[in-house]
C-alpha cells in the first residue's frame, strides 16, 4: 500500500491565543481596591498643606499623644510577642486536650467588634466577685488604677495585637522542621534546651515580624481604648483617639494632619516587613 506523504500526517499548527485580556482583566479587577487606596491618601494630602501639617503636630496634646502612642504601642507590641511566642510553638507542634478550643479563643479578638471588647474589658474590671472588685483592688490596694488610666491603653492594644503575634508565631513554628529539635534531644538536650537553643534562633525573623505587625496593630486600635480607657487629654490620648478628639472640636485639619502620620508610619511599617520577608526569601 502507497503510504500518505509525511506532510499530512503532521497534525496542523494552531494558533496561540493572546494572554492579554487574561491579564486585562485580572488587572483591571485588581486595580480596583488599590486605587481606592491610593485615591483615599490623594485626598488626605489635598486637603491639607504643609505648614498646615506641622503645625498641627506642634500642639502640645498632640505631641503627648505621639510620645504615649510610642509608649504603649512598644510595651504592647513587647508583651504580646513574650505571650505568643509560647502559645504559638504549643499550638503548633502539640496536640493536647482543649487544643482547638484554645486555638478558637485566640481568634476571638480579631473578629470582635472593637467596641464589644472594650466593654468586655470594662466589664471585667468593674464586676464584683462576692464583694471584691478588681479594680477597686488594683486602685486601693496596689496603688496602680487600670481603668481610664493609661495601663488601660496598653491592655486594650495588647488583648487585640496579642492575637495577631500569636498567629504569627504559629506560622513560623510550622515552617521550621521539628526533627531539629529531635536531633537535639538525642544529643542529650532537654526539651526546654532544644527550644531556646535550636528552634528558637531559627524563628527569629518570625518574632521580628509578630513584633512588628502587634506594633502596627496596636498603633491603630481606636474602640477598645475609648471605652476602656476614655480619650482624655495628655493622659489616654492617643493618636487614634487623637483623630476622634480633633475630628469632635472641629479641627479638621489637625484631624488630617494626625491621619497622616498614621499613615506614614504604617507605610514604614508595612515596608520593613516586605524587606524583611525578601531577605528571608534569599
Amino acid at each position: 500500500m502507497n503510504q500518505p506523504p509525511a506532510a499530512t500526517l503532521t497534525p496542523p499548527v494552531r494558533r496561540r491565543r493572546s494572554d492579554a485580556p487574561f491579564f486585562v482583566v485580572m488587572a483591571g479587577i485588581s486595580a480596583i481596591f488599590v486605587v481606592l487606596i491610593l485615591l483615599l491618601i490623594a485626598a488626605d494630602v489635598s486637603f491639607t498643606s504643609w505648614s498646615e501639617f506641622t503645625a498641627a503636630l506642634r500642639k502640645p496634646e498632640i505631641q503627648a499623644a505621639i510620645r504615649l502612642t510610642l509608649l504603649t504601642c512598644t510595651v504592647a507590641a513587647i508583651a504580646s510577642v513574650w505571650v505568643g511566642t509560647p502559645l504559638g510553638y504549643l499550638l503548633s507542634r502539640y496536640k493536647f486536650p482543649g487544643r482547638v478550643l484554645i486555638d478558637t479563643l485566640v481568634d476571638i479578638p480579631m473578629v470582635l467588634p472593637p467596641l464589644v471588647l472594650g466593654l468586655s474589658l470594662l466589664i471585667l474590671f468593674h464586676t464584683p466577685i462576692y464583694g471584691w472588685e478588681l479594680e477597686s483592688w488594683l486602685k486601693n490596694q496596689v496603688g496602680f488604677p487600670v481603668t481610664y488610666h493609661w495601663p488601660a491603653v496598653v491592655l486594650a492594644q495588647f488583648t487585640i495585637a496579642c492575637a495577631f503575634a500569636i498567629r504569627t508565631m504559629r506560622v513560623t513554628f510550622d515552617q521550621i522542621d521539628p526533627r531539629t529539635e529531635d536531633v537535639a534531644r538525642t544529643l542529650g538536650c532537654t526539651r526546654g534546651q532544644a527550644f531556646w537553643q535550636v528552634t528558637l534562633p531559627q524563628a527569629w525573623r518570625g518574632i521580628i515580624a509578630a513584633t512588628t505587625i502587634a506594633w502596627a496593630r496596636a498603633l491603630g486600635e481606636f474602640g477598645p481604648i475609648l471605652v476602656f480607657a476614655s480619650a482624655t487629654r495628655m493622659q489616654t490620648e492617643v493618636l487614634s483617639t487623637t483623630v476622634y478628639l480633633e475630628i469632635s472640636a472641629g479641627e479638621l485639619d489637625a484631624a488630617v494632619a494626625v491621619s497622616l502620620l498614621m499613615v506614614a508610619i504604617a507605610v514604614l511599617v508595612l515596608l520593613f516587613l516586605r524587606l524583611l520577608n525578601t531577605r528571608g526569601a534569599q
